[in-house]
């Protein structure tokens, strides 16, 4: 028996002309959360598709849980838990009604029991007989997360998990998130979040233009692409320009940063080419991602 949760090889999707997953390697090895980090139109979410079976492979093959897609898609499926981009909750019934639902969907034995605790993890138990168009982003958000979660799956797909939620409602996602993690769960999510990625995954597969480019925990990747240092430099574009042309001169590897370029690699700089006012921060993965696509991730 092989012990990935998810193997997908030599994986491919085409819709027309468009190549969405391009001969697609990846696997995750049970209990560990995985982020699949990537500019929108990487291919994440056909990925998550392909895994659920609600998108069928051209080519390669895909084993989730020990069990062929999508062939035996089914008792994958009952074993999943899919928590998806978008909100497909059913506004017109009570928060306890959608955990209902779902725990006869799965044909749990004790519907009771899983209902009150979905409620406590969403923590809403105090808005079960409420209607979901009631709700805020944040609740719903963590309704989505307790459905997918009441059978207690082996292997929980997030799908941009916090997409459009505001700063402070994201975070309360990831402690949700985060205390799956440190249960053992088996995650895979998808993000273009940096720091979703680097706060909540234990590895990371950077993946752009359908396949995955590089992969390993936050900081070995930081490490091996971007070094230590990254040296950010604001100002008018002329003195920006000037500054570019000096770094690249002297090997280093620069993008734009909005406002600003941005130096990576700034601690192996020689004399000269990071100037007085620039601002040292510690390399991020997106400096990673930048360094091997050419592409920002925002």
């Amino acid at each position: 028996m092989s012990h990935a949760a998810i193997e997908l090889s030599g994986v491919v999707k085409r819709f027309g002309a468009i190549t969405a997953v391009n001969g697609l390697d990846l696997e995750v090895p049970a209990g560990v959360c995985l982020g699949l980090l990537g500019p929108n139109g990487a291919g994440k979410s056909t990925t998550m598709r392909l895994l659920t079976a609600q998108a069928i492979a051209d080519s390669g093959t895909i084993r989730v849980l020990g069990r062929e897609l999508p062939r035996h898609a089914k008792p994958a499926r009952a074993a999943m838990g899919v928590v998806p981009q978008l909100d497909n909750l059913d506004t017109e019934v009570s928060v306890a009604d959608n955990l209902r639902i779902f725990a006869r969907l799965y044909r749990i034995s004790d519907v009771a029991d899983a209902v009150e605790r979905g409620l406590a993890l969403a923590r809403l138990s105090d808005r079960r007989d409420d209607t979901v168009d009631s709700l805020s982003g944040g609740m719903r958000r963590r309704l989505l997360l307790a459905r997918g979660l009441m059978h207690d799956p082996e292997l929980i797909l997030l799908d941009e998990p916090t997409v459009g939620l505001d700063p402070q409602i994201r975070a309360e996602v990831w402690s949700l998130i985060d205390g799956l993690r440190s249960r053992g769960a088996t995650i895979l999510m998808s993000t273009h979040y940096i720091e979703e990625a680097e706060r909540l995954a234990d590895e990371v597969a950077l993946m752009n233009l359908g396949r995955i480019v590089a992969r390993g925990t936050p900081a070995a990747l930081i490490a091996a692409h971007a070094g230590r240092e990254t040296a950010e430099v604001y100002g008018p574009p002329a003195r920006l320009a000037e500054v570019r042309a000096v770094a690249e001169a002297g090997g280093l590897m620069v993008r734009s940063a909005g406002p600003a370029v941005a130096i990576v690699g700034a601690e192996t700089a020689q004399n000269g080419e990071i100037p007085a006012d620039a601002v040292i921060r510690p390399a991020s993965l997106e400096d990673v991602f930048v360094a091997l696509t050419g592409e920002r991730l925002e």
